[in-house]
């Protein structure tokens, strides 16, 4: 049987917890519970699929990020940095991301199969788009690019 995302992360923290990886354990600990918050949110509980504890992974990766860029402009360089370790432990679950010069060449792609024309088109763009790229690229990034190559 294959090990779900969520045993994966649950045998990690074992794992974190013995070899005294504080921030990797603490990590772990808080996105599990997020998981776990996920899964009694709704009337029932249930269990998430890989998909959904993906998307729950990505949302902690991001709120990293956030925190991480607020740190540093109030001058908080420990905290700022505390926040992208833990980005760069939940990273190590997250589909590799795509890097620039991909992001740019489907938008292209996704612009040239559209026959989209400046900032109005931008919808229809992202419609194309952002099915090849879930989880493989934020939405924010996605967008910006899309912004950059209708602007023209």
């Amino acid at each position: 049987m294959t090990t779900t995302l969520k045993q994966r992360l649950q045998d990690d923290l074992t794992t974190a917890i013995k070899s005294r990886d504080e921030l990797r354990s603490a990590t772990l600990r808080l996105t599990l519970s997020a998981i776990t918050k996920e899964e009694v949110a709704g009337t029932t509980a249930r269990q998430l699929s890989d998909d959904e504890v993906l998307k729950v992974i990505t949302r902690e990766a991001k709120k990293r990020r956030e925190a991480a860029e607020a740190f540093e402009q109030g001058g908080r360089a420990e905290s700022a940095e505390r926040e992208r370790a833990e980005g760069v432990v939940l990273s190590e679950y997250l589909p590799k991301q795509l890097t620039d010069e991909e992001l740019v060449e489907i938008v292209r792609s996704a612009i040239a199969e559209t026959g989209a024309e400046g900032p109005r088109a931008m919808g229809a763009v992202m419609k194309v788009v952002n099915p090849k790229v879930a989880g493989l690229a934020e939405g924010g990034r996605v967008a910006a690019e899309v912004k950059k190559q209708l602007a023209g």
